[in-house]
């Protein structure tokens, strides 16, 4: 008896699946749902420019190369810059064509700012260099997104763009930010107005839809 109500409880459940009946979930309506919402949290990023700011070495590679692949999949143009053109390497091996040097920029080229990561932010002192921290004024300055991630916040809060806003920053810069004014929430993402802040490599997606939202917002 328990054994005919176990085969007809199978066949139940088959019928349902082939027969795709309302109220049944299965592995192929997950992923539609899935799908869809992946589509609707695209953001259109056409006509957007996004100036990406490295070191000279050790930037943190998937904090460049996550934003940069989802900025450009949306539609965005991306600029590489650092201290010179060139080839940098990131701390993991990747390497980067550097478009332009730091010096050279003119901030009304671009709709977003976006600082990167890595030990090299450290090893270079980014946050005492002085035309990074004109890059990070300017950008403030002019009211556009400005994003930074993992150690680079450091740059913008050096250049007290950081001062009474809520940000993130990888562990160690938590008490570099909040000496220059900033209230460290110790998040993956922190968004504060048109500033956007990421914790490190692991909230490099993240952090890139919401630079792209702010963009497009």
């Amino acid at each position: 008896m328990i054994i005919m109500r176990y085969r007809t409880v199978i066949a139940c459940l088959m019928l349902c699946i082939s027969a795709s009946v309302p109220g049944c979930i299965t592995e192929d309506d997950d992923t539609d749902d899935t799908n869809d919402n992946e589509v609707r949290k695209m953001a259109d990023l056409s006509n957007k420019t996004i100036l990406m700011v490295i070191a000279p070495s050790d930037f943190r590679d998937e904090e460049l190369f996550v934003p940069k692949d989802f900025f450009e999949k949306n539609g965005a143009e991306v600029v590489i810059a650092s201290d010179k053109k060139g080839i940098a390497k990131g701390m993991l091996g990747a390497t980067v064509s550097v478009d332009l040097s730091i010096s050279n920029v003119v901030i009304s080229d671009y709709d977003a700012v976006v600082f990167v990561g890595g030990s090299g932010v450290e090893s270079h002192k980014l946050y005492e260099d002085e035309a990074y921290l004109k890059l990070a004024t300017d950008a403030g300055s002019s009211g556009m997104v400005l994003g930074a991630i993992c150690l680079g916040p450091m740059v913008p809060a050096s250049a007290g763009i950081l001062s009474g806003k809520n940000a993130t920053v990888f562990e160690s810069g938590a008490a570099y930010i909040t000496g220059k004014g900033a209230n460290y929430t110790g998040a993956g993402v922190t968004r504060d107005g048109r500033i956007i802040t990421g914790e490190g490599p692991h909230a490099a997606e993240e952090f890139a839809r919401t630079v792209a939202e702010a963009l497009a917002g």
